[in-house]
């Protein structure tokens, strides 16, 4: 090999870097599992996770949650044209613009239609469907919160998009996913809280590296009782929940801190 053609590639393969590892034989270390570039956010995950948590993934469904029913395609046997192959049964995020026959702004007599929230012209939108058009999912009778499937950056502490209240007859295109099935609007309002706390934002970023929010990243925000029952006072501000938060996880006072001036503000 000649001197040149080394020298360029020892070039191309420093500028991808160059990784050390060292291994000591004396020493037995705990596994990493999971990392994060923030020595708090370890702390703090692990005292989280070390509480045996089921987390708040456990009670949110996906963007796939609603779909077309057969009886959609037999009574609109043109629609399928107008679908996506491999997703004729699926409520796109573009699904209002390709069935506008299906999805109507208003009826007269909403007793056989349901709502659908989604996304038309850059703007949430609902539009009525026929409820026999859509299968009947566990939560379309109950209440739930609602979040668009994809949010921000995944910078660590960013913002929600505008989470939503989802009252019974409501379902969702997949441009969102949705958390519960409540009975009683209350639970579903202090879910809309909880998810609104910095504590609950922190650990969300434990997994949320990218702009995608599927239920999938929330594994690491623990499930709370959002009933008069919980040790959470669910009627305290946000800022207030944060703090029983704090201490219902025996965060210290630097794990405390680096929440507070790392992650942003919701109302």
């Amino acid at each position: 090999m000649n001197k040149t053609l080394l020298v360029y590639l020892l070039i191309q393969i420093l500028r991808g870097g160059v990784v050390v590892t060292y291994r000591n034989n004396n020493e037995v270390y705990e596994p990493i599992k999971i990392f994060t570039p923030f020595s708090k956010l370890n702390s703090i995950f692990h005292k989280v996770i070390n509480t045996n948590i089921t987390g708040l993934d456990s009670i949110m469904y996906g963007q796939n949650t609603y779909k077309f029913t057969k009886v959609m395609h037999q009574e609109n046997p043109e629609a399928r044209n107008k679908l996506s192959k491999g997703h004729a049964m699926d409520l796109t995020t573009s699904v209002f613009e390709k069935l506008p026959d299906i999805f109507i702004n208003e009826v007269e007599d909403k007793t056989n239609y349901i709502k659908i929230i989604g996304r038309e012209n850059n703007k949430r939108v609902y539009k009525y469907i026929k409820r026999k058009y859509v299968i009947d999912h566990e939560n379309l009778n109950k209440y739930k919160v609602l979040l668009p499937k994809s949010n921000g950056s995944g910078a660590i502490g960013e913002v929600l998009s505008t989470p939503l209240i989802g009252e019974p007859l409501i379902g969702h295109t997949q441009t969102f996913i949705s958390i519960g099935a409540f009975d009683k609007k209350i639970e579903a309002e202090n879910v809309m809280k909880y998810i609104k706390t910095k504590f609950a934002r922190t650990l969300l970023g434990v997994l949320k590296i990218t702009q995608d929010n599927p239920p999938a990243k929330w594994k690491y925000v623990p499930l709370q009782d959002f009933t008069s029952n919980s040790d959470i006072d669910w009627t305290k501000s946000i800022h207030e929940i944060d703090e029983q938060l704090y201490r219902k996880y025996n965060l210290s006072k630097d794990e405390i801190e680096f929440i507070e001036t790392k992650v942003k503000e919701m109302n």
